[in-house]
Parts: structure tokens; C-alpha cells; sequence
């Protein structure tokens, strides 16, 4: 077992880490290299081990930035905590910047609109009328920027788009709801240093964004419920405003549930009189319209209703709009 664990992060250290974090790439060699905390680690699920979300565990807990020895005595003093909070946690990576590329989705849909995201962790993606955007060009040159109605934002989302920007607008959100797992709570000292363990240490201006977006959540708290999307979707959808145009949307989620469940939501949301707005790797789903080859795909798939609207970066950092809406662009 503790085999298996060195061979995990060693991969993780060699294959994922390099060009992102130097530290976590220097804890996962150092995992590699110690049967001691290698045994620790076993004792955790496997679908529970990701360096990442171990990592994170640890910096909730108040694991220093610095050296694997630092680090590996963190871990040995604390094993049972350790062992424990990562078997009752998985990874909710909380990115607003997502909500870049689905902005021209958003723009497509009539009317003040009700916000309901699954798998919703903070909430973070439930806001996009309260951040403030920048579109780029490759130099990082503006070309387009949007604030909201009232003036610019603390949280300021920067994305790269690649050929024309389609037309844009701020929505109007009406009101806003999610479900999740186990939903975080942003005013929770607990639970922002958990979403800030997410982030990876070097990425410091995600961090100031996460920062940002938690403040704007607390001071205007989603409603947000525990459970399963499948037993409790209807019931939530039924509470949005009757005078608004119901949007769910399900940003990088699809992806952790498994097939069977996740086809079932998929049909449950599409029964819904809703619009469905969704990230998605391109062959996670059989719903693209127009279908979608993903081996030439560039990124993940942006849709509506299934319909093909973008290719974008995972987390929105980047994104080419490629629906003939029949509309000018940019």
C-alpha cells in the first residue's frame, strides 16, 4: 500500500507539479522518498489521496509554507487529524474565473434570471453580476471590459479570448441557490481556509481572487443545501422566483460524479423549464450539439442546452468563442 501511495506522488511530483508549484512538487518527491509518511497517507481512501486535496488538508490544519521536512513532521504529529479530514473531504476547487467564459452564454438568455448551481461548494460561480471582467489579447492587452452596474469590483476576472468576442452583457441574477455535498459557508473561518488550501501556494493572484469573492458571498449569502443533486433538484428549482428565467448551471462538476448518475442528472435537468449552462471535458458527455471530436477539442467544451458555444480553459483562464449565434462580434 504505501507502495502505491510513493508511486502516486511521485507521478504527481514529475507529471502535474513542474511550472505550477515548486513546493508541492518538493513535498510529493518527499512523499516518494518516505515510507513513514507514505504509511500515513495509506491510511486515507484512495479516492480521498490526491496530493492535492492532501496538501490542502494540511494547510487547513495550519501546515506551514516551507520545506518537506517542515512539512513531513506537520504530518507525523498530526496523522489521525490528518487521516481523518481527508477522508471526509474531496476536492471543491471554488473558481469565480469560470464564470468568464460563460458570460456570453449568460448574455444569450433573456430577462433577470434565477442562478441554481450544482455542485456549488462557496458558491463562488453564483455571482456573476458582481464581478467585474476583463477579456484579453494574447499580450494581455484589454479588449473588452465589463463592470457591474454599480462600479467596478474587488473581484476582477481576467481571461484571454482567442478570435472574436461575441456580444456581452452583465445579467440581471434575480436570486441564487445551490446544492452541493457538503456546501461550504464563506463567512466560516473553517471552511475559507479550506478553499484557500485549494489553491495551489504560487498562485497568488487566485488566491486574492478567491479572497475577493468569498468577502462578496458573505456579505450576500446563496442559499445553498446539503445533499444529492438527483434527490434534491426539484425541490430547489421549485423555490426560484416564478418572474425570473431559471439557469442551472454545472461548471467543472459533471466530471466527479459517476456515469450513471451523472446521465440521470443531465436528463433531470434538461426535464426542468430551465436553461442549462455547462463546462465540461468533451467526452464526458454524448449531448454536444453540434457533436464535438475530442481529440481535436482544445480545452473543455462551454455549452447551452447542450449547444456548442466555446472551447475554454478548465478553469476560464482562457476561451474561443465558436457558436454562429447569428449575431456580430467584437
Amino acid at each position: 500500500m504505501t507502495d502505491a501511495v510513493q508511486e502516486r506522488f511521485a507521478r504527481f511530483a514529475a507529471d502535474e507539479a513542474p511550472g505550477r508549484s515548486e513546493l508541492y512538487a518538493a513535498w510529493a518527491r518527499g512523499v516518494a522518498r518516505s515510507p513513514e509518511v507514505a504509511a500515513v497517507l495509506a491510511q486515507i481512501p484512495e479516492t480521498r489521496r490526491q496530493p492535492p486535496l492532501v496538501f490542502a488538508v494540511t494547510r487547513m490544519l495550519g501546515a506551514e509554507l516551507s520545506g518537506f521536512d517542515d512539512w513531513r513532521d506537520f504530518v507525523l504529529a498530526r496523522a489521525d487529524e490528518i487521516v481523518a479530514e481527508c477522508t471526509a473531504r474531496r476536492l471543491q476547487t471554488n473558481e469565480p474565473l469560470r464564470l468568464a467564459p460563460l458570460l456570453p452564454v449568460l448574455a444569450e438568455i433573456d430577462g433577470p434570471i434565477a442562478l441554481l448551481e450544482v455542485g456549488a461548494s462557496a458558491g463562488l460561480c453564483l455571482y456573476p453580476d458582481r464581478y467585474s471582467y476583463r477579456f484579453l489579447d494574447a499580450s494581455g492587452a484589454v479588449r473588452l471590459a465589463l463592470d457591474p452596474h454599480d462600479g467596478a469590483s474587488a473581484v476582477v476576472l481576467e481571461s484571454v479570448v482567442r478570435g472574436p468576442i461575441p456580444p456581452m452583457r452583465m445579467p440581471e441574477v434575480r436570486w441564487r441557490a445551490g446544492i452541493d455535498l457538503a456546501p461550504l459557508d464563506a463567512a466560516d473561518a473553517r471552511d475559507r481556509r479550506w478553499l484557500r488550501g485549494l489553491v495551489w501556494p504560487e498562485e497568488t493572484e487566485r488566491e486574492r481572487r478567491v479572497d475577493a469573492a468569498l468577502d462578496i458571498a458573505r456579505s450576500d449569502p446563496p442559499l445553498l443545501i446539503a445533499g444529492d443533486a438527483l434527490e434534491k433538484l426539484d425541490a430547489l428549482a421549485a423555490l426560484a422566483p416564478a418572474d425570473a428565467t431559471l439557469v442551472i448551471t454545472t461548471p467543472g462538476v459533471l466530471v466527479h460524479i459517476p456515469r450513471a448518475q451523472r446521465t440521470a442528472l443531465v436528463a433531470r435537468i434538461r426535464a426542468l423549464s430551465a436553461r442549462w449552462v455547462t463546462i465540461d471535458p468533451p467526452a464526458l458527455l454524448d449531448v454536444w450539439t453540434p457533436p464535438v471530436d475530442a481529440a481535436d477539442w482544445p480545452g473543455f467544451v462551454v455549452a447551452l442546452d447542450g449547444a456548442v458555444r466555446a472551447a475554454a480553459d478548465p478553469l476560464g483562464r482562457s476561451w474561443e468563442w465558436r457558436a454562429d449565434a447569428g449575431r456580430a462580434a467584437i
